[in-house]
């Protein structure tokens, strides 16, 4: 990792040939179009003809990620600004919406009092989420034949705080030397039993048969971020049915899709995946800058090698990703018969500067400890890495797009066109500006003052106990008493600091 050093801010870069020099500057390779294009000439607005779900072709290139708002109802059900969220993911012009946000499939297993819950309670509050954002993408778009709308299912394990914002109310797929002490894991017992896991793969197909009689197209089984199914990729340590080797670490995603199967739900199957991780990190006391968080580093680990605590991660050198059993993960989902797999990586609870790059740090978090251009190359180069081998059947879908501000639809055009990547993710990005790549692919020009900075506001408020959405940017939020709550939370947060 390079020591951390300002970046070059994306909008001083006027030109595409001046993002690719930069680019090369600093060490890394992105694909780059010269101009944003429009109409049928982008690869981003062809049908994704050869992945058809549930009998649909969905009819562009980009994906609206799973973003939960920490603004439902206390017992999980939906509120006006989680309404309003998904009526702009339907005006985005996504063809397929990749689980709307994360949706726990029991009470227990949420990571905010206020995450929505996909239970029999909530069946009429998630079915008004789905019509409102199907009339939305129909009202702007015309039609929603070609729209494919799944569920991301999802318990949070290390990260459970179902009745208070500060409140860990830890269950974890194993013991961890480095992420115990942080997240409140003091006992054995929050561990997960062999016994209580055939309980949770039974909530898994309950949540998926409900999520399919309210009309939704697929389900996201989702593995990524350090939630509980992707903590249990990196098992080694668990000993049992459910740890060890791949084929154990693997069985809970085998026996969810079992079960749906035997069930005789016909809903179609996708997974959101970390497809690497790295060591925690932690702010660099010995760097801190007054009033800011220091550049992250990792959390010394020289006692935890070889380093069997993660998935996707080398184990030898717990700072660099490993992809091989990534590979596999992928050959399982086409034995499976998945048909999306979403890649991510690392975790925002850990390292954030890994799993979506940001020039401003969330404030639970600490300053970016490289260019996070970088980080953006290293998933996008991984899931290049990933399409090259992982069976025909799976449409994938890449993430980390969002930091490329200006020049994301000609690195998102490029990066399908030249086979990277088959579908582009955006999340942070719909919060701030939902019209970017509609925009981008009927008029060839975007809204500058709509671009996502990557401020982490987004983050920032949620982690404070207040709503999720774009303060910077978006009227909605900047007129709420919210907004001022947390100019005095990030003022308090920076007073502490220096």
């Amino acid at each position: 990792l390079q020591n951390w050093v300002m970046a070059v801010k994306i909008a001083s870069l006027k030109n595409a040939g001046e993002f690719l020099a930069y680019c090369q500057s600093i060490g890394i390779h992105i694909p780059c179009d010269d101009s944003i294009q429009t109409g049928s000439a982008s690869p981003l607005t062809r049908p994704l003809g050869d992945h058809p779900i549930q009998g649909k072709i969905a009819g562009n290139r980009w994906v609206v990620q799973p973003m939960e708002g920490w603004d439902g109802t206390p017992t999980g059900g939906a509120t006006d600004e989680v309404r309003r969220r998904w009526q702009r993911f339907g005006q985005s012009g996504a063809k397929i919406i990749f689980g709307g946000e994360a949706m726990a499939v029991r009470a227990d297993g949420r990571a905010n009092p206020r995450q929505l819950i996909l239970t029999e309670a909530n069946r009429g509050d998630i079915a008004d989420l789905r019509h409102t954002l199907i009339e939305a993408h129909r009202n702007h778009h015309g039609t929603t034949e070609d729209l494919i709308l799944g569920f991301q299912l999802t318990h949070s394990g290390r990260f459970c705080r179902p009745t208070d914002f500060k409140i860990w109310e830890p269950r974890v797929a194993f013991r961890h030397p480095l992420l115990d002490e942080r997240f409140g894991v003091t006992q054995d017992d929050q561990v997960w039993r062999d016994e209580e896991i055939q309980e949770l793969i039974q909530d898994y197909i309950r949540a998926a048969r409900l999520a399919q009689e309210i009309g939704a197209d697929f389900v996201d089984i989702k593995h990524c971020h350090g939630y509980l199914l992707h903590e249990f990729l990196g098992a080694h340590t668990r000993p049992g049915r459910y740890g060890g080797s791949f084929e154990n670490r693997t069985r809970i995603l085998r026996e969810i899709v079992q079960g749906i199967r035997d069930s005789g739900n016909p809903i179609a199957l996708a997974v959101r995946l970390s497809a690497f991780d790295l060591v925690p990190f932690r702010p660099d006391p010995s760097q801190s800058i007054p009033g800011k968080l220091g550049p992250g580093v990792p959390v010394p680990f020289d006692g935890c090698l070889p380093y069997r605590y993660g998935f996707g991660v080398d184990q030898q050198n717990p700072t660099q990703p490993d992809l091989t059993e990534a590979h596999a993960f992928l050959k399982l989902c086409g034995e499976l018969g998945i048909s999306l797999v979403n890649l991510s990586a690392g975790s925002p609870y850990y390292n954030p500067h890994i799993q979506r790059p940001a020039t401003f740090p969330p404030s639970d978090g600490y300053q970016p400890p490289e260019d996070p251009l970088i980080g953006v190359a290293r998933q996008l180069n991984a899931v290049r890495e990933l399409r090259v081998g992982a069976p025909k059947t799976l449409a994938l879908v890449g993430t980390g797009y969002s930091y490329l501000q200006e020049f994301l639809p000609q690195v998102a055009q490029a990066a399908v066109r030249e086979g990277w990547t088959d579908l582009v993710g955006l999340g942070r990005m719909i919060l701030s500006y939902p019209d970017i790549l509609a925009d981008a692919t009927t008029r060839g020009a975007l809204t500058p003052n709509l671009l996502c900075r990557t401020f982490s506001d987004c983050t920032t408020a949620p982690r404070n106990g207040l709503i999720s959405g774009c303060y910077p940017l978006d009227r909605y939020y900047t007129e709420k008493p919210e907004f001022q709550q947390l100019k005095q939370i990030k003022k308090g947060i920076a007073g502490a600091q220096g």
